[in-house]
């Protein structure tokens, strides 16, 4: 039978026996020779803070009830843990990755996802059934907490050898994210606040130089993060800046050229990337002195730069990034390919604990 079935969400809060119920929307897409199930969306508003809420899809034998935590009102010493996960992709790696966080003592309440997630891409003819069973193996995580949505080079799904033209096409109709809330004109760049925490998710493979919306967009929106509501300031994006391996290298130059010194002045803390298979953090480094006339061009310490974290270990297929260039940089605090996810535990408004987790360890290692 070929019918979309039902378009409402029913949902209640854990101390409610009142169910509300929500209207969604459905779409379909095709790609090549392939043609999407029923998608369906719904955008659930009015929630309180700090609430337990049980959703439930589907009607008569094919209900399934689900349940989320709302995040804690926004406020400058809220404490809140992220989990970071990037290129995941869905080989026994990923899996190993995806249980890994699940299991982790931290507990992560949403996922900051760096992009790269099916690749479906890299099956003939872009695979779309490889994005039907992305979503069906990341719903364990994915339906009961928050993934918080960067696009990668995975996503774009630009095939014109066989008519697919419009990027992200797939992506986009299976991932919607709250863009407009934010003045965004694109659902590749946006921000989002949690906590307290500010998060800028910006677009890699979208125009990024001057008057471009990415770029007028960021321009007007880094003015408006408040440090003493929400002191944290997190940037994800998909390709790194600061990359020691020699996989992707200098991919994201001209991205840094562009945007570096505006994260220098407005103190961005923290910079996760994925892209290259590995991990890597480096130190608090800045090189936005260069003018081409004066030569100057090496990072250097800045107190007031963002630590740049690659964390593009999420388990592919493709494998490891295991050739580094050497001698490993000045800047690079530390870096090993390893799979493995990552925890960010925000304490208060000047202490979080950060951590990275090998997939072959149970415990986090220096990182």
């Amino acid at each position: 039978m070929n019918e979309p079935g039902s378009d409402t969400v029913v949902y209640w809060s854990e101390n409610s026996k009142h169910k509300n119920k929500a209207k969604g929307t459905v779409v379909t897409y095709k790609f090549y020779n392939y043609t999407s199930g029923y998608i369906h969306h719904c955008t659930i508003q009015n929630l309180k803070f700090n609430t337990k809420y049980y959703y439930q899809v589907g009607t008569g034998h094919t209900k399934r009830t689900f349940w989320f935590t709302t995040p804690p009102e926004v406020g400058p010493d809220v404490p809140y843990t992220f989990g970071l996960i990037g290129d995941l992709g869905q080989s026994y790696d990923s899996n190993k990755t995806l249980t890994h966080y699940e299991l982790n003592p931290t507990k992560g309440k949403t996922v900051l996802f760096v992009g790269d997630l099916s690749y479906a891409d890299n099956y003939p003819n872009h695979d779309n059934v490889r994005w039907d069973t992305w979503g069906r193996f990341t719903e364990r995580s994915a339906a009961y907490q928050p993934w918080i949505w960067t696009a990668g080079n995975h996503e774009i799904d630009f095939a014109p050898e066989i008519g697919e033209t419009k990027p992200f096409k797939p992506y986009t109709h299976r991932y919607h994210v709250p863009y407009k809330a934010s003045n965004s004109t694109a659902p590749f760049w946006y921000s989002i606040k949690r906590a307290s925490a500010y998060i800028i998710v910006l677009s890699s493979y979208s125009a990024y130089g001057k008057y471009t919306p990415q770029y007028k967009w960021l321009e007007d929106e880094l003015p408006k993060v408040n440090r003493s509501e929400t002191p944290w300031l997190i940037v994800l994006m998909h390709s790194p800046w600061y990359n020691s391996y020699n996989y992707h290298y200098m991919e994201g130059e001209t991205m840094r050229v562009m945007y570096e010194p505006w994260f220098v002045q407005y103190k961005v803390d923290v910079v996760f990337a994925g892209h290259v298979h590995a991990y890597e953090r480096s130190e608090r480094v800045s090189n936005i002195a260069y003018n081409i006339v004066n030569g100057i061009c090496s990072p250097v310490s800045d107190q007031s730069a963002p630590v740049y974290i690659t964390i593009g270990d999420g388990g592919n297929l493709e494998g490891l990034a295991t050739n580094m260039s050497e001698p490993q940089p000045k800047y690079s605090a530390f870096r090993e390919a390893s799979f493995g996810h990552a925890i960010f535990d925000i304490k208060n408004r000047t202490h979080a604990y950060y951590s990275w987790h090998r997939n072959q360890d149970g415990y986090a290692v220096e990182s």
